[in-house]
């Protein structure tokens, strides 16, 4: 059974927590532009419009694209595009 000390230290350690979590908050940092941009994005992968960086690097793996996973959503599509393009040309 833990000691009334340990008790209190295991409180404190939830506290500190969650205020290091109520602190961060990284949305609440970026400026109004960019989170119109990522709600925007998330709304064309929920619709369907577009697809999501997993199924982007499933994709660039079949292709044999290198450096896929440091790649973001962007730099994948323009890498797909282009060893598709390849592909056709061949």
């Amino acid at each position: 059974m833990a000691t009334e000390k340990q008790k209190a230290a295991a409180r404190r350690n939830v506290k500190k927590a969650q205020a290091g979590a109520k602190e961060k908050k990284t949305l609440k940092h970026l400026s109004g532009e960019t989170k119109t941009a990522l709600g925007k994005e998330a709304n064309k992968v929920r619709k369907g419009e577009t697809k999501t960086r997993r199924e982007l690097e499933a994709e660039a793996r079949r292709l044999g694209i290198e450096g896929r996973s440091k790649m973001g959503k962007d730099e994948l599509r323009h890498a797909i595009a282009g060893a598709s393009a390849g592909d056709g040309a061949g």
